[in-house]
Formats: structure tokens, C-alpha cells, sequence
């Protein structure tokens, strides 16, 4: 008997794999100082397909994702996004450095949610989560205040939109945070350790709304993360990194049950451990 929940599992990858990238990093190289962060990191992100990047603290992980959110500008090698340039742009039959009104236009297709929740304390949450359609998009204030309530509905809190982020809880916090990024309507979604900085009984608030998200979306999403069994459970492939490097990487069920490298091994035994 073929087990179909598994089989289902294994072939989910393959099924998100429709088209061109979305987002691909060819060569990306960082470097702070003498610390090269980044080593040559080659990664496509398809459309609708939820990655997950899991690794210790300082493997580069983070770094990724700062980058392609042009908060940390590559010490060499290219990224695209939709099939443009995101760093770099072509002038005159040569390729040049990027301006900021590039990286600006580029970057309207990215989203993400930060550890920290960066909410502007003397604003209401709805105005919160309108302030960037109204003013970046141009969109209506009537609209973007109507798609703002329908966003905090969906993350559990509409019945807080006129109150002020200091009344709220962080996994409250974190989840207007979500709702601010989903209002700009990105092509793909970034999460980087968006639990780490809340206490631990509000992590699961959190990681719940990110779950419906990622079941109901045809966003792609990529997510870095040190939970485990949210790695395990919403990703169609998880990308292991160590050294910046991507040392190892493919469909939750194979990473975590038959991990290859030593180094993974070593690093998920530290997780099953506790």
C-alpha cells in the first residue's frame, strides 16, 4: 500500500517547482571585515514554495535574508528577483551598480517580518498597517483601512485596531507585523527568527498564524528559523547552513530523518536532545 501522506510529502517540492525562480542567489558572497559570512551561496525560490533555512547562530542564515531585503549589500555575486537584477542593473549595454530607486522598485516584491517588531508606538495599529499602502502604494485610505481589518481578522486581532502597540503582548506585536507586511501584497515573504525575541509561551501564537499563512498562500515564502518542528511542518524544503555555506538541503522528512553530512547530524542531536 503506498503511503500517500508521504508520498504527498515528497513530491511537494517538485509540485511548487512551476516556472522560473522567483528569487535566485547565484555566487553571493559577504564579508565583514575578515569574516567571510557567505562563501558562495547559489539558492532558487519558486513560486508558492515555502523554503526553510535552518543552521547555528552565526552560519549566514540571516545574512541571506538581509540581503535580499537590500539591508546588506553582497560582497560578490548576483540576485535576482523575478527575473531582474536586484543589486545590480543594465545602463547603456553594461552592467552597474544598482541606485537606491532600484533597489526600492525591486525590492516592492519582497516582505518580511523581523525579529523585532519595528511597529511605530505613536500610531494605532490600523494606522500601523496603513501607513506604507497609503503612502508607498498610493492606495486609498478607505481601501487600505478595509484591507487592513480583514489582515488583523486573520491574524486574531482585529478587535485591537485602534489600540496603541504598547497595549499589545510581543506575539501580538509580532502578528500586526505580519499583517503590515501582507498588506503590501509581496511575491515572496521573508521571516527571519520572527520568535526569538518573544517570551516562550508566545512563541506559539506566532508560528501558528505563520502555518495558516503558509497553507492558505500562494506566496513563496522563505523562512529562517531555529524551530525545528515548524521547519519540519511547514516547509517544502529545508536548506541546512553551516560555515556560509548551504551544506545540505531537501524535503523536511529526508533532512530530518536521514541527515547526510556530519554536521547536520551534529547539530539536530543537540535539537533532540532537550
Amino acid at each position: 500500500m503506498i503511503d500517500t501522506e508521504n508520498a504527498a510529502a515528497e513530491t511537494a517540492p517538485e509540485r511548487r517547482r512551476v516556472g522560473e525562480p522567483v528569487v535566485r542567489f547565484r555566487g553571493v558572497r559577504k564579508t565583514f571585515g575578515d569574516t567571510e559570512v557567505l562563501k558562495g551561496i547559489d539558492l532558487d525560490l519558486y513560486p508558492g514554495e515555502k523554503v526553510a533555512v535552518i543552521g547555528p547562530s552565526g552560519s549566514g542564515k540571516t545574512t541571506i535574508a538581509r540581503i535580499l531585503m537590500t539591508l546588506e549589500r553582497p560582497t560578490g555575486g548576483t540576485v535576482e528577483v523575478e527575473g531582474e537584477q536586484l543589486w545590480h542593473r543594465v545602463r547603456k549595454g553594461r552592467t552597474v551598480r544598482a541606485d537606491e530607486k532600484h533597489l526600492h522598485r525591486v525590492r516592492q516584491s519582497i516582505g518580511m517580518v523581523f525579529q523585532h517588531f519595528h511597529l511605530f508606538p505613536h500610531m494605532s495599529i490600523i494606522r500601523n498597517v496603513t501607513e506604507a499602502p497609503v503612502h508607498v502604494l498610493k492606495m486609498p485610505k478607505k481601501q487600505a483601512e478595509s484591507e487592513a481589518l480583514m489582515l488583523l481578522d486573520k491574524v486574531g486581532l482585529k478587535e485591537k485596531a485602534l489600540a496603541y502597540p504598547g497595549e499589545l503582548s510581543g506575539g501580538q506585536k509580532q502578528r500586526v507585523a505580519i499583517a503590515r507586511a501582507l498588506i503590501m501584497k509581496p511575491k515572496v515573504m521573508l521571516f527571519d527568527e520572527v520568535t526569538s525575541a518573544l517570551d516562550p509561551e508566545l512563541v506559539g501564537e506566532v508560528l501558528k498564524v505563520i502555518k495558516e499563512l503558509a497553507e492558505e498562500s500562494s506566496m513563496a515564502m522563505l523562512l529562517i528559523t531555529h524551530e525545528m518542528d515548524f521547519a519540519r511542518d511547514v516547509a517544502d524544503r529545508v536548506l541546512f547552513t553551516d560555515g556560509g555555506l548551504i551544506v545540505e538541503e531537501g524535503p523536511p522528512e529526508e533532512l530530518f530523518e536521514r541527515p547526510r553530512s556530519e554536521r547536520l547530524q551534529s547539530f539536530l542531536a543537540r535539537f533532540r536532545g532537550r
